[in-house]
């Protein structure tokens, strides 16, 4: 049996971060697509010469046709319109909408099904998109957002601390925006809760760096959005699935009455395994923190009418 393979549509830089992600940990080979000519093929050569310093058999191929992806276990759409400085993830609406549906007319004849990861943004609204568009099972179209703001949330506390980020754990829930909902209760340094190592407003001060931790990154390329951290995020949930590891991560996740909440995409606690979400974690909340986490879906809802989804 040869390594799985996992196909990334759109070579741009989340795209290619994610492809060196996954080859470097020796995940599986990978196939880009994008639609422009030369540009998947190139990066993907580049990728394969690594092969000998960096240690690993994983090879990357380009192509600019996402039919060659059929027989990839995993897909990820990052292809879409990046943000610009002063730019809100909604604004990107109707262009990256037109991607997902046109992008979704193809990966719904591949045979056998591919698990989806949208990672295109506004991400929550997108992946609600790709999930009426594809008519796979909720299970198997999940949204990349609740990995990487946790990500960011335990580079800020370990930052804060002086302390390794290897030990932090945090989890931010909600949507991959302006109202996501960090919850210190449930974030640890080695198991000692956040509230017990820093005070309130510390802490407030980190969960709204949190917040807006990829416009800050924005506002400082000036000419680009995030795409390191996204790509190491996304390449986590990938390894999670291919290998069956079963981690208990943040994902943008289908709701059919989980947390109160229906018929929306937003981060909640969930199993990523080899058939995609294995289960929805119901974690108890409180009332201030549920009150923050159904505010995160109203703006979603709102965005899935915009779209007439």
């Amino acid at each position: 049996m040869g390594r799985p393979k996992v196909g990334i549509i759109g070579g741009g830089n989340v795209g290619a971060s994610l492809a060196m992600s996954i080859i470097n940990r020796d995940i599986a080979d990978v196939v880009i697509s994008d639609i422009v000519d030369g540009l998947p093929q190139g990066k993907a050569l580049d990728m394969s010469e690594s092969r000998t310093p960096d240690y690993h058999d994983c090879e990357a191929t380009g192509t600019n046709k996402i039919e060659d992806m059929n027989g990839c276990e995993v897909v990820v759409i990052t292809a879409g319109v990046p943000r610009k400085p002063g730019m809100t993830r909604e604004q990107l609406l109707d262009i990256n909408a037109k991607i997902i549906r046109d992008v979704s007319a193809v990966l719904k004849t591949f045979k056998p099904q591919p698990i989806v990861l949208v990672v295109t943004n506004p991400l929550d609204v997108m992946t609600y998109l790709a999930f009426k568009s594809l008519g796979f099972p909720k299970t198997r179209v999940i949204g990349m957002a609740g990995v990487l703001d946790s990500s960011r949330m335990c580079h800020f506390i370990a930052e804060e601390l002086g302390v390794s980020a290897k030990d932090v754990r945090a989890m931010v829930l909600g949507s991959h925006g302006d109202t996501m909902v960090p919850v210190p209760r449930l974030t640890s340094v080695s198991g000692i809760p956040l509230p017990e190592l820093l005070p309130a407003d510390k802490i407030e001060k980190i969960n709204q760096r949190t917040r807006d931790g990829g416009a800050e990154i924005v506002a400082l390329l000036k000419t680009g959005s995030a795409y390191y951290a996204p790509g190491s995020s996304i390449a986590v949930m990938v390894e999670s699935i291919l290998k069956d590891e079963r981690r208990l991560l943040p994902c943008s996740a289908v709701l059919e009455g989980e947390y109160g909440l229906s018929e929306v995409v937003v981060g909640v606690p969930v199993v990523l395994g080899r058939n995609g979400i294995e289960k929805i974690i119901q974690v108890k909340l409180s009332e201030q923190e549920s009150a923050a986490l159904k505010k995160s879906a109203d703006v979603v809802k709102e965005n899935i009418k915009i779209l007439k989804i």
